[in-house]
C-alpha cells in the first residue's frame, strides 16, 4: 500500500459513486444493499488470497470450491429467507426449472474458478478492479441490447473516471513487471563478463 495506490483507488471509487448518483431512480435502500454487498466481497476476496498465498495453508482451486461454496450458500440462504421467500409464498405458484438451474451453476462455478484462478496468479485488489471493468461491461451491453436500459450524461461522466483509474491501476502494476525484466536483460546480455562460463574442471585437467 502506498499514496499512489490509494490515489488510483480513490479515482475508481469516485467514477463508481459519479456513476452511481447519475441513475435515473436512485433507491438509497439499494445503494446500502450493494455498499454491503461490496464490503462482503472485497472480504471473500481477501480471505481467498490468504488460503490461496499464505505459507502453510495454500489450498488449490478445487478444494477453496469445498470451502467457499457452503460459505456461500449459509449467506445467500439468510436474505433469502426473510426477502425473497414470503414473495415467492404469495404467488400462486413457482418452480425451480432444472435446466435453468443448472445452466446457473455451471455459470457459477466457471465464475469462481477465473476468480480463484486471477487471485493466485496476482491479487486480491486486482480480481476487484476486474469485476468493476465486469459490471462496466454488463451496464454497457444491457444499454445496447435492451430499450428500457438507458445511461444518463452523469452514468457517462462517473464510467470514465472509473476508466481513468483502471488504465492508471496497470500502468502502475505493469511497469515494475517491465523495469525488472529489463534489469534482467541488462544483467545477461551477451558479451557481458557474467555470460562468460569458467568449467570447473579444466583445473583437475590440467594438474
Amino acid at each position: 500500500m502506498n499514496c499512489k495506490m490509494l490515489a488510483i483507488m480513490s479515482i475508481i471509487s469516485v467514477g463508481v459513486i459519479v456513476a452511481s448518483v447519475g441513475e435515473i431512480t436512485i433507491s438509497w435502500v439499494g445503494v446500502v444493499y450493494q455498499m454491503g454487498g461490496v464490503v462482503a466481497e472485497a472480504l471473500r476476496l481477501i480471505f481467498i488470497e490468504i488460503f490461496l498465498k499464505k505459507k502453510g495453508v495454500r489450498l488449490n482451486l478445487i478444494s477453496m470450491m469445498y470451502y467457499v461454496s457452503p460459505c456461500s450458500a449459509f449467506c445467500l440462504f439468510i436474505p433469502w429467507l426473510f426477502l425473497e421467500k414470503p414473495k415467492m409464498d404469495a404467488s400462486i405458484s413457482w418452480n425451480f426449472p432444472p435446466v435453468t438451474l443448472f445452466l446457473n451453476c455451471m455459470c457459477t462455478f466457471v465464475l469462481n474458478l477465473s476468480v480463484f484462478l486471477v487471485i493466485s496468479r496476482t491479487s486480491a485488489l486486482t480480481a476487484r478492479v476486474t469485476g468493476v471493468v465486469r459490471d462496466w461491461s454488463v451496464v454497457l451491453l444491457s444499454a445496447a441490447i435492451f430499450a428500457d436500459t438507458k445511461l444518463t450524461f452523469i452514468n457517462i461522466v462517473g464510467y470514465a473516471i472509473a476508466i481513468v483509474g483502471v488504465v492508471a491501476y496497470n500502468n502502475h502494476k505493469l511497469k515494475p513487471q517491465v523495469n525488472q525484466q529489463q534489469g534482467a536483460d541488462s544483467k545477461v546480455s551477451p558479451g557481458s563478463p557474467r555470460h562468460v562460463e569458467i568449467p570447473l574442471n579444466s583445473t583437475k585437467e590440467s594438474s
